[in-house]
């Protein structure tokens, strides 16, 4: 059994959090060593989505920004 078989994800299709890697790995996110954890998985990608577009735009600016 692997690492990930013993964890938790989340399933992109279906919203639901699963025990182990049942659902195709295109629909999972993961793994979570919680339910909980697991359970917030879209709150955590829209996190992390912020903070990278936040990233490129400060790289952006730093650069100077903008179309030439």
């Amino acid at each position: 059994m692997s690492n990930g078989d013993e964890k938790y994800w989340y399933n992109l299709a279906t919203g639901q959090v699963e025990f182990g890697m049942i659902s195709p790995s295109a629909d999972r996110v993961g793994p979570f060593d919680t339910e909980a954890d697991a359970a917030r998985a879209p709150e955590k990608l829209q996190e992390r989505a912020r903070a990278w577009a936040d990233d490129d735009a400060a790289e952006d600016a730093a650069k100077g920004g903008g179309a030439e």
